[in-house]
C-alpha cells in the first residue's frame, strides 16, 4: 500500500510509503493518499491527523518520470493533487505535517496545506518550479493563506529551496525542533490538540476555512489547470529534460 493509515488514542497517522523514490507523488500514490484522508475523516475516533513520509524524506514532489512528455497524465496528476489538498484542508480536526528531510514542490504544498508543520533546521524546503520552467499555480493558494500574498509572491517568483530553519523564519513551518526531537514534538502537539473540544475545533476550522477562502474549490482547480498547461509547454519540457536525473522529482 502506497499510503497507510494508523489510528491510536485519537491520533491518525497517514504515511506516504514510497521511500525508495523519496515519496515522490505519482497518480497511484495520490489516489492512495486521498483514499486514506477520506478514511480518516469517516473514522469517528480520530481527533487529530499526522501526515508523514516513510524513510528519511517527507515528500520530494511530483515524480516527473510519470508525467514528462504526457500532457494528459500531467493534467490528471495535478488535478488529483489539487483535490487531495482540498480534502486535507477540509478535515474537521487539526492536521500536522511531520517534515523530515525534505518537502519540495508538491511536497511543500502538502506541508503548507496542513494546519501545522513541524520540521528540523537541516531539512530542505521550497518551491523550485520556476527554475524548471514550471508554474507553481496549484500550490500558490495555500502558500498565500499560510504566509500572505506579498511574501508568497516573492517566494514563488524567486524559486529555489531553503533550509528548514529558514522555512520556519519565513512562516512555512509552524514549529522547528532538532531532528532527534521531531517524533516527540509531533506527538506532543497532536496530544495537545486532542485535549481540546472536538466540536469547538471543528467549528473553528470550518469558520477559518470560510474566512481565508479555503472552500474556494474552483480557484485551486484552476491553479492545477494552469500548472498543467505551463508544464506541457515547450519551455518547461525543454528545461525539465535538461535537468532530468534518474531520481529527479518536483
Amino acid at each position: 500500500m502506497l499510503a497507510t493509515l494508523a489510528v491510536q488514542d485519537g491520533i491518525a497517522t497517514i504515511t506516504l510509503m514510497r521511500s525508495q523514490r523519496r515519496n515522490a507523488l505519482t497518480l497511484e500514490l495520490l489516489t492512495a493518499l486521498l483514499a486514506r484522508i477520506h478514511e480518516a475523516e469517516r473514522t469517528q475516533a480520530v481527533r487529530a491527523l499526522v501526515l508523514a513520509g516513510d524513510g528519511p524524506v517527507f515528500c520530494a514532489g511530483m515524480d516527473l518520470r510519470e508525467v514528462l512528455g504526457d500532457a494528459s497524465a500531467t493534467h490528471t496528476a495535478l488535478e488529483l493533487f489539487a483535490r487531495t489538498t482540498l480534502a486535507l484542508r477540509r478535515l474537521p480536526f487539526p492536521t500536522i505535517a511531520k517534515v523530515r528531510g525534505a518537502a519540495i514542490g508538491g511536497g511543500c504544498g502538502l506541508m503548507t496545506v496542513c494546519d501545522f508543520a513541524i520540521t528540523h533546521p537541516e531539512s530542505k524546503v521550497g518551491y523550485p518550479e520556476v527554475d524548471l520552467g514550471v508554474s507553481p499555480a496549484v500550490v500558490a493558494p495555500w502558500l498565500i493563506k499560510r504566509i500572505g500574498a506579498g511574501p508568497a509572491r516573492a517566494m514563488l517568483l524567486r524559486g529555489g529551496t531553503m533550509s528548514g530553519a529558514e522555512s520556519f523564519t519565513r512562516g512555512l513551518a509552524t514549529h522547528l525542533v532538532d531532528l532527534p526531537s521531531l517524533d516527540n514534538a509531533v506527538n506532543d502537539l497532536a496530544k495537545s490538540m486532542i485535549a481540546s473540544g472536538p466540536n469547538a475545533i471543528a467549528a473553528t476550522k470550518a469558520w477559518l476555512n470560510r474566512l481565508d477562502g479555503s472552500l474556494d474549490e474552483e480557484t485551486v482547480l484552476e491553479g492545477a489547470r494552469l500548472s498543467a498547461k505551463v508544464m506541457a509547454g515547450e519551455e518547461a519540457q525543454t528545461r525539465l529534460r535538461a535537468a532530468m536525473k534518474p531520481d529527479k522529482q518536483l
